[in-house]
């Protein structure tokens, strides 16, 4: 275990590998695998062919379950979505020139699950974990006479119900080939020590594998680099004495830079670290590595500390699936959740509850996330007939120990997180205490520089897991009561909350206009629901939770006055695949997120924008189309301002404050058709003005595009389609069929529209709007052209929204 002491000052200086596809024959070569893949849904066993011309086309990553159709007697149940597993094979055709002395490897990002692969017929091994990456060596098994080798997979995802949530099925992340000679450099670990304002000294720890004789001239070079590519250190080493055979040698060096820029969510700076393998006037192997350097502490009574400065972790939680697009990882679907977060105020993710693809880390290091990385949900017990459990004795250290060092560089990665409510918490004092112990000491042995928590949602003196001095922060789930006592229940722990809340609401839907009750769907979690909507939507004021969760506003609150509680993370930031919590079908997706499936933010994003962002904002809800007679809670989140005055058609409502706990003001308001505006102030000086207005009948549609598709192949862009009245006003019960065609340099990927019981297929080009709103999401084709994106209804004109491809 770190002790507390010997983490209090730790810094991680993060990278990762920029893959170059530029050919040098001294150097390695990173080559991308994803294009011109052949692909079959079949149940068999087994296949020998070798004739893959009647399979599908495609290009990875490739999630074929987000294709199927929702049905409820496939076996994933409502944590699956009610989608499709199945067992797919993939197969790919390539020729690959290189050097008799050099080394192949083929590396797969996440393959959902248990994958088996083969080369030219020669099996190569099984993984059963789908959210690990493996490599395996295929330089023995190539042809190097420019015939071409074949590249079978088979993804098995079968046997079903084997998560507590949707995972996807098939080749859902990347593939490369990675080419470099047989004296090469290993896993390099970069960190850091005394770091402050004025210095840090970084240590460089790499192995270098020794496949032939390395001359005397033999050295390692490395060379930092600032964020302009100037060298602002350089140290070099040489290889002492002559090594020969297979063998490996591990070199740990140092290196000083004055003055370095740190790493924070605000200012996310990186460094470049490059080492490079040389002998005589070759270089052997090279890797340019991306850096962060920051360090952080975590106190008991104060709570989170980072380069020296007391803040709060304000984290959401979020799943691996991309919605529409399923698990299939699209970088630019995720920097659009990433950048909607940001703007919310959110400064932390968690990965729950399982490794997030290595570009998902890329960007949290770009944008300014501080990560918790979760790996399992399901240590030796099972939650699932057919889940990890099945797998756990064989597989876990392999699997944990390949997550570390995959991930460990990240300077956005700043808690390991062993495992999220496990069932040894209640069901074995052993197992609850070696387990966490054990993964533990891998993570100390790995990394070393970070601490580990585990998720609790078991708060008893009796739980093994909780009570384990093996693990660094005491995590809780949920149990926001028992926050204010933390310090007396455990003394000298620090706290982080590893999951809050789980509020329910569906995005513009008020089925009841009062705020005065909080609703519990359902009543226990482990008595089936019977209550509810017909129509199974959510009332998306602030007033529907689960049983063991909270409103948003109470663990808000709470968690940004305790001072030991370092911070929480949310469940969940967006809705997600599965788990519909309180309904079965057809609700097919969740109702936790603070914005919904399609990227729509439901109301109480605003809320936590009013907490956790210093820019002036105002937002009232819900919208102004009820009926006469009707008594509406009218509710405003605001902030940079003392009050908020509420106007409806230009006579004044009453000014409002918050006062004790609340983070809102709200009025009862007759209902007149019109105008609902707010203005807030401060010292009598307007900061912000929000109004609703009531809307007349479906007229028209507009679209939008909410950001430039990149000049990329496969590029993605978001468009909007939203109902309007005469007047140009939002629609927000409009429930209208849109029909979308793409035209030019470009495909229609998938619709949606936030509605977590809609089960049309994500590929279909029709898609009825929820509470007057619709998203296409559309994919570029090729490097050139223009794309037309066309939507229609019944009874409205069509719009056109022209996409030029622009250049990043």
């Amino acid at each position: 275990m770190i002790r507390h002491l010997e983490y209090l000052r730790c810094a991680i200086i993060g990278l990762f590998i920029l893959i170059s596809l530029a050919v040098d024959a001294q150097h390695r070569e990173v080559i991308e695998l994803n294009k011109d893949w052949r692909f079959l849904l079949d149940d068999s066993a087994h296949r020998d062919d070798r004739d893959f011309s009647t399979w599908r086309s495609l290009n990875l990553p490739h999630d074929w379950s987000i294709e199927g159709s929702f049905d409820k007697t496939n076996l994933s149940g409502s944590g699956g979505a009610y989608l499709p597993g199945g067992i797919g094979w993939y197969a790919k055709t390539f020729t690959l020139p290189y050097r008799a002395e050099q080394l192949v490897s083929i590396a797969f990002e996440g393959v959902y699950e248990r994958s088996e692969v083969w080369l030219n017929g020669q099996y190569l091994g099984m993984r059963p974990n789908g959210f690990i990456g493996f490599q395996y060596d295929i330089s023995t098994y190539l042809h190097n006479d420019n015939r071409e080798n074949i590249l079978l997979v088979k993804v098995d995802n079968s046997a079903q119900p084997n998560a507590r949530f949707y995972t996807g099925s098939g080749i859902y992340r990347n593939v490369s080939l990675i080419v470099k000679n047989k004296v090469h450099l290993g896993d390099l670990f970069v960190k850091s020590r005394d770091v402050d304002q004025t210095k840090a000294t970084l240590l460089l720890d790499v192995p270098v594998m020794h496949g032939e004789q390395l001359n005397g001239t033999s050295q390692l070079r490395w060379d930092v680099l600032d964020s302009d590519g100037k060298i602002v250190a350089t140290k070099t080493a040489k290889l002492a004495g002559e090594i020969r055979g297979q063998q490996q040698a591990r070199f740990v060096d140092s290196v000083t830079i004055s003055h370095p820029q740190l790493w924070s969510p605000e200012s996310p700076y990186c460094y470049q670290v490059r080492c490079s393998l040389i002998s005589g006037a070759d270089v052997l192997d090279q890797l340019t590595l991306k850096t962060g350097i920051r360090y952080f502490h975590f106190d008991a009574d104060s709570g989170f500390y980072l380069n020296g400065q007391q803040r709060k972790i304000r984290g959401v939680c979020m799943h691996s699936d991309l919605g529409a697009l399923g698990a299939a990882f699209h970088p630019q679907a995720a920097k659009r959740q990433l950048e909607m977060l940001k703007s919310m105020g959110v400064n932390a993710i968690r990965t729950s509850h399982n490794p997030a693809a290595t570009g998902f880390l890329d960007l949290c290091d770009s944008l300014g996330f501080m990560v918790m990385s979760e790996t399992f949900d399901v240590w030796k017990i099972k939650k699932n007939p057919f889940d990890y459990h099945l797998y756990w004795d064989d597989w876990f250290e392999r699997d944990f120990i390949d997550h570390i060092k995959r991930d460990r560089n990240h300077p956005s990665l700043f808690i390991w997180c062993l495992g999220n409510e496990a069932q040894e918490q209640w069901h074995s004092v052993a197992l609850g205490s070696s387990i966490p112990k054990r993964l533990a000491e891998l993570v100390d042995s790995l990394d070393g520089t970070r601490p580990t928590v585990v998720a609790n949602n078991e708060l008893s003196t009796k739980n093994p897991v909780l009570s384990s001095q093996a693990v660094d922060l005491l995590g809780y789930n949920y149990n926001h009561l028992h926050w204010r006592s933390f310090p007396q229940d455990h003394p000298n722990r620090p706290l982080i909350i590893t999951e809050s809340v789980s509020a329910l609401s569906t995005r513009g839907h008020y089925d009841n206009i009062s705020i005065d009750t909080v609703r519990l769907w359902p009543s226990r979690w482990d008595i089936p629901f019977d209550g509810g909507n017909a129509d199974k939507q959510i009332s998306a004021y602030d007033h529907v939770r689960t049983p063991w969760g909270s409103t948003h506003e109470e663990s808000l609150f709470l968690s940004e006055r305790l001072p030991w509680v370092s911070g929480m993370y949310v469940w969940t930031g967006f809705d997600y695949l599965g788990e519909p919590t309180p309904y079965t079908w057809p609700a097919r997706s969740s109702y936790f997120g603070i914005v919904d499936m399609a990227g729509f933010p439901k109301d109480v994003f605003y809320l936590y924008q009013s907490v956790w962002t210093t820019t002036p904002m105002l937002h009232i809800l819900p919208h102004w189309n009820w009926s006469v007679g009707d008594t509406v809670d009218v509710v405003a989140y605001y902030n940079c301002a003392d009050e908020v005055e509420l106007l409806l058609n230009g006579k004044s409502l009453g000014k409002r404050a918050k006062a004790d706990s609340l983070l809102h003001v709200s009025w009862k308001v007759p209902f007149a058709a019109g105008e609902l505006k707010a203005i807030s102030r401060s010292a009598g000086a307007v900061v912000k003005q929000a109004m609703v207005r009531t809307s007349g009948e479906p007229h028209a549609l507009a679209i939008m595009q909410e950001q430039s598709a990149s000049y990329e192949a496969h590029a993605l862009a978001f468009v909007q389609v939203t109902v309007r009245d005469r007047k140009g006003t939002l629609v927000p019960r409009a429930a209208v069929n849109i029909r979308f065609e793409v035209e030019g340099a470009g495909e229609l990927m998938a619709t949606d529209n936030g509605n977590p019981t809609d089960t049309t297929s994500f590929g279909a080009s029709e898609r009825q709007t929820l509470n007057g709103k619709a998203l296409a999401v559309v994919r570029k084709l090729g490097n050139s052209g223009e794309i037309r994106v066309k939507a229609e209804a019944d009874g409205m004109k069509p719009v056109y929204l022209d996409i030029p491809l622009q250049k990043k």
